[in-house]
């Protein structure tokens, strides 16, 4: 990958943090830490790789992404609107009583949302169906899904990857949001899902594993990803809670903590200068 489109990647990350955090701002709420650790996985799904059209959205053969972590809703948003899914000046109703754009994401309320999503693991098994129907109907779409790995706790989850490595769904790509932080802590003092490679690859699926926020390595995965036949892939990336934001990032309490004024302001200011260091 060229350096000048790296660069435009990662300020398309950024951006994408400054829209969700100027949603977040406007609602008062919203879960800023998760969706900023996938920010940059967001940029190079919907900006370089997936086959999709934000002025035909129902296309039948386009790809498909499930926001599994389906509470990330201020990265997701901000991706579809920076996209051009529907105006940039939508995302200052997110969360309101009147508005479209709710807390988890709902297929059934704006363009570019393939599934709703909220509870946790029930995301993925939807992924897995639509690959399923992919399959069965000789279709070339790829279905794209992001887990939490906080979200490896939950039993569905292992369900899901049993049911898609034995249908050799190779057309899945599931990315794994590996911060490791949840709401209530690290995800070892929790409920430690590792080694989260060893065990995906034991339901007969191609693992690869990056750094979240490098968009070359991101970018290389899917394509390796899509020469694996026979087996679904999942792309374990290390990502930090909070990216882009100092006093936020691998900080848990910033799960779904609303920033005080002087924090919007520092975290704002911060997202700009790192805009303004990736621009082209």
């Amino acid at each position: 990958m060229e350096e000048k489109r790296i660069r435009e990647l990662l300020c398309l990350g950024m951006k994408i943090r400054k829209k969700g955090l100027e949603a977040v701002q406007a609602a008062g709420s919203g879960h800023i830490g998760g969706s900023f650790s996938l920010a940059d996985i967001l940029s190079v799904l919907y900006f370089e790789k997936m086959n999709i059209d934000p002025r035909n959205p129902r296309e039948e053969d386009r790809d498909r992404f499930v926001l599994s972590k389906g509470h990330c809703t201020p990265a997701m948003y901000a991706a579809l609107a920076l996209k051009g899914y529907f105006p940039e000046e939508e995302l200052k109703k997110f969360r309101h009583i009147d508005s479209n754009l709710s807390g988890h994401v709902e297929m059934t309320k704006i363009p570019g949302i393939d599934m709703s999503a909220g509870s946790l693991g029930q995301g993925f098994s939807a992924a897995v169906g639509m690959a399923v129907s992919g399959k069965v109907y000789h279709k070339d779409y790829y279905v794209y899904t992001a887990l939490g790995d906080g979200e490896l706790q939950e039993g569905q989850i292992w369900e899901a990857f049993m049911a898609a490595g034995n249908y050799k769904l190779d057309h899945l790509i599931a990315f794994i949001d590996n911060n490791n932080l949840q709401i209530d802590g690290t995800i070892e003092e929790v409920m430690s899902p590792y080694p989260i490679k060893e065990k995906i690859e034991a339901f007969k699926w191609n693992v690869l594993e990056i750094d979240g926020h490098n968009p070359e390595q991101t970018a290389d995965a899917v394509d390796k990803a899509k020469e694996c036949k026979g087996r679904p892939t999942a792309i374990i990336a290390k990502t930090v809670k909070g990216k882009g934001v100092s006093f936020m990032e691998n900080n848990v309490n910033w799960h779904g903590k609303t920033p005080d004024a002087e924090q919007f302001k520092q975290a704002f200011e911060e997202l700009n200068e790192q805009i303004l260091k990736w621009e082209v």
